[in-house]
């Protein structure tokens, strides 16, 4: 399955949390705190809101967007406003 975002929406691929703790302690998934960061997938049509491109890492909001399944991994349809920043290593 293939997603176009519209307008100034954007997917975004949800980053995975640890699943490990630093000392080898296995988290369970029902313990695991969900991520608010993830890279970019695809960007919607209104060039000019949009301020990432594919391939961006970002941060957003904790209860933002649009949770979707694509070929089994979770990711996110979000407005342009709830991107907090693009993180830059």
């Amino acid at each position: 399955m293939k997603v176009r975002p519209l307008g100034d929406r954007v997917l975004v691929k949800i980053e995975l949390s640890e699943t490990k703790t630093a000392s080898g302690i296995y988290i369970p998934q029902t313990a695991q705190e969900k991520t608010q960061m993830g890279t970019v997938v695809a960007v919607g049509d209104d060039k000019d809101n949009i301020k990432v491109k594919v391939g961006d890492k970002v941060l957003y909001d904790k209860y933002a967007g649009t949770s979707i399944k694509i070929e089994g991994e979770e990711h996110l349809i979000l407005s342009m406003n709830d991107i907090l920043g693009v993180v830059e290593e």
